[in-house]
């Protein structure tokens, strides 16, 4: 794997895990630009939900697919939509560049999710269920891209903020993963590498 110039720290995950929320944070802890590819999308082409409506989601994922090259070459920090990974030049793509999975619990993101217009959960009469087979159907994707996993369903965000700043200056220093594969000291328990 080839890292680039412009290699971003990419945060990837289910909706409601904090992308957008945690990534302003940790690219303002960085320094660095932060990214969101549904923002790149709706300055681009409207609200998402009138683009699922209009498009379907094909055309949709067509429109972020673009917003996620672009963030992409900016570098920095970058949030990807929930399901941007569904699209294997976008898995490709983000080999070049360090990825961090954000998770949460069904019982957490209700509260996340509670009242948001989200066109993937508006079908059915139970959201989290329909989350959840989302984040199912998507998990084996989300663990091929990613580098590192932080939980974000306990304790305050605040502190994932500070674990995946202190796993980015490890990972800009050049030092990678240990050897050992373990999690060094600095990030929470609820942290794994690969």
């Amino acid at each position: 794997m080839t890292r680039t110039s412009t290699e971003a720290i990419v945060l990837v995950g289910p909706m409601g895990a904090g992308k957008s929320s945690i990534g302003r944070r940790v690219a303002r802890e960085l320094g660095l630009p932060f990214t969101d590819t549904d923002t790149l999308v709706v300055r681009d082409h409207g609200p998402i939900a009138q683009l699922f409506a209009t498009q379907g989601e094909a055309g949709f994922r067509e429109m972020e697919r673009g917003a996620v090259q672009e963030a992409l070459a900016r570098g920095g920090v970058v949030a990807l939509g929930g399901g941007a990974i569904l699209d294997p030049a976008t898995r490709t793509d983000l080999g070049a560049h360090h990825v961090v999975l954000l998770t949460v619990s069904p019982q957490i993101v209700k509260a996340r999710i509670q009242g948001a217009r989200r066109p993937l959960l508006a079908d059915g009469d139970d959201p989290v269920a329909r989350w959840e087979a989302i984040v199912a159907s998507r998990s084996a994707l989300y663990a091929e891209v990613a580098d590192v996993t932080f939980d974000t369903s306990h304790g305050p965000l605040a502190l994932v903020v500070k674990d995946i700043v202190s796993w980015a200056r490890h990972m800009r220093e050049g030092r990678g993963i240990p050897a050992n594969g373990n999690a060094w000291d600095a990030l929470s328990e609820g942290t794994e590498t690969k």
